[in-house]
């Protein structure tokens, strides 16, 4: 298991968070939109267990030869609240 970290800007308020996580060593070999469900099942687990969030994903690409960074676009989609257009950046941990 290797450490991540995601910051997610949310659009509509312009506030950002940054998050680590815990995944498989390889992570960052995958297509990008499991590199995202990974992060997004994380969310699901540790952020928000008690309420029930999904996300569309609109695009997710991957810039493997320099940086080792995912970056995605997409919507939070919340049952209580309307939805909340992100973006979304994860790479491997740094010191």
């Amino acid at each position: 298991m290797a450490l991540f970290t995601a910051r997610m800007m949310d659009a509509a308020s312009g506030s950002e968070g940054r998050y680590d996580f815990e995944a498989d060593d390889d992570l960052l070999d995958r297509t990008p939109v499991r590199v995202v469900r990974a992060f997004m099942e994380h969310v699901d687990r540790e952020i928000f267990p008690r309420v029930p969030i999904d996300y569309e994903l609109n695009a997710a690409f991957a810039n493997r030869d320099h940086h080792r960074v995912v970056t995605a676009m997409g919507t939070l989609i919340h049952d209580d609240d309307a939805p909340t257009p992100f973006l979304l950046m994860i790479s491997s941990k740094k010191d």
